[in-house]
């Protein structure tokens, strides 16, 4: 079991290194990592133009579709509300935002996969 535990943590580390490396290939200017309040946890803020971004990194072994669907409703309340302290801690309360998640899968080969989508609580 903790073996397992491990291999779960090494692929959400690695989901988060190859999500950070995909947004700044996409222009994104990243603002926060891992960033925590008492709602949570906001994986990536990013900026891209003018609008604060929101990123969600999801990992699974079990493909990008179960990854997306780990994103509960109890899950974007947390988002949310972490979200909103960000923004009032950064100055940001009248800036455009949006929440994306980026799910990375496990290939059998041991290859990751990322998939992006934009906007996920318009869900």
């Amino acid at each position: 079991m903790a073996d397992e535990s491990n291999r779960q943590q090494s692929l959400g580390a690695r989901g988060e290194q190859m999500a950070h490396e995909y947004l700044a290939r996409q222009g994104y200017t990243i603002l926060a990592t891992n960033w925590h309040c008492t709602y949570g946890e906001l994986d990536i803020v990013a900026q891209m133009a003018e609008t604060i971004v929101f990123v969600e990194v999801r990992a699974r072994s079990a493909g990008a579709s179960q990854a997306f669907a780990s994103i509960t409703p109890r899950k974007q309340q947390k988002l949310i509300r972490a979200a909103q302290i960000f923004l009032s801690e950064h100055g940001l309360d009248d800036a455009p935002c949006r929440f994306d998640a980026v799910a990375v899968s496990a290939m059998p080969n041991g290859a990751l996969r990322l998939e992006y989508a934009e906007d996920v609580l318009g869900w």
